[in-house]
């Protein structure tokens, strides 16, 4: 179970993060700034998860999540290994979150509903066959309902196994 924080801004400038000879362009640096003045340095492994499988490019809107429970250079700006990132669009919300046996988000501010017409993926896109509570989950979704917890039935489910 991790413990995902956010950040959202808009992308500013992506470049190449050297970690040494074989891992020369495998790893990216992308600057977020948010439009109140702070800014984050995401760190972009090839284990990170892009939703959709986007390609970002500067100038897009993206939340990128992070293990708030990780340790982190105190420097200005923050630098975080970026678990997951999300190119966001118009047409869809996405939530990072661990998800209990009633399958609302650890925050208490979402609900899922299953329907038969709810994919649930792995990362490497196969099924999951199992239940998805009790596990950290990307939700993507688009209304909700204005309740607390909102309930929506999602589009697709991704494990994070």
């Amino acid at each position: 179970m991790t413990n995902f924080y956010s950040f959202q801004g808009t992308v500013t400038m992506i470049d190449d993060f050297n970690i040494g000879q074989n891992g020369e362009g495998c790893y990216k640096f992308i600057t977020v700034e948010n439009g109140m003045g702070s800014v984050v340095n995401f760190v972009v492994t090839p284990n990170t998860y892009f939703v959709d499988h986007v390609i970002v490019s500067v100038g897009d809107t993206v939340t990128g999540y992070y293990d708030g429970d990780a340790p982190v250079p105190l420097i200005y700006p923050p630098q975080y290994r970026a678990l997951i990132m999300v190119k966001e669009q118009p047409t869809q919300n996405v939530k990072v979150d661990f998800f209990n046996t009633q399958l609302v988000s650890r925050d208490g501010q979402l609900k899922l509903n299953l329907s038969p017409y709810t994919q649930i993926l792995l990362t490497n896109g196969q099924p999951f066959t199992r239940n998805p509570a009790n596990r950290d989950l990307i939700v993507i979704y688009g209304p909700s309902t204005k309740s607390i917890p909102a309930q929506t039935t999602p589009y697709r489910i991704i494990v994070l196994c």
